[in-house]
C-alpha cells in the first residue's frame, strides 16, 4: 500500500512503475533540506528495455492526470533515466547503475519511504485459489 503522505502525482508514478515490474520502489521527502525538489523517486529495473516501459508508463500515467511532461534525462539504452517534474524527480536505474550512484546514501538526510512490492495474484486456473 501506497502512504496517504505522499503526494498524488508521486503515488500515482509509483502505480506506473509497479504495473511494470520496477523493483526496489523508494520515496525520499527532501522537505527542509535545500534541495531542489520535494521528492526523489527511485526505483530498479532488470534491463535496458525494462527502464524505458517503466519512464514511458510514468509519463503517460502523469499526463493522463494533467501532469505537465518532464524534462528527461537519459538515452535510449542508458542504465539510468530521470525524469524530472521540478517538484519531485523519477530516477530509474539498472541494479548496476543504482548501486554505482547509491542516491540513497548521498541523501541519507532525507525522510525515505520504502514502498512494498504489490501482492500478485496468482494465476488463474493454477489451483492455488
Amino acid at each position: 500500500m501506497i502512504p496517504e503522505s505522499i503526494p498524488k502525482a508521486i503515488r500515482l508514478a509509483i502505480e506506473a512503475a509497479q504495473d511494470k515490474k520496477a523493483r526496489a520502489i523508494t520515496a525520499l521527502s527532501l522537505e527542509g533540506l535545500g534541495a531542489f525538489a520535494e521528492y526523489f523517486l527511485i526505483c530498479s529495473a532488470e534491463s535496458v528495455r525494462q527502464i524505458e516501459a517503466i519512464g514511458d508508463a510514468i509519463e503517460e500515467k502523469l499526463r493522463e492526470d494533467g501532469v505537465r511532461g518532464p524534462r528527461r534525462e537519459g538515452r535510449t539504452g542508458t542504465e539510468w533515466l530521470l525524469l524530472d517534474y521540478g517538484r519531485f524527480v523519477i530516477h530509474i536505474f539498472s541494479e548496476k547503475a543504482r548501486q554505482f550512484y547509491d542516491i540513497e546514501r548521498l541523501w541519507r538526510a532525507a525522510k525515505r519511504v520504502d514502498i512494498p512490492e504489490p501482492r500478485r495474484s496468482s494465476a488463474a486456473g493454477t489451483g492455488d485459489e
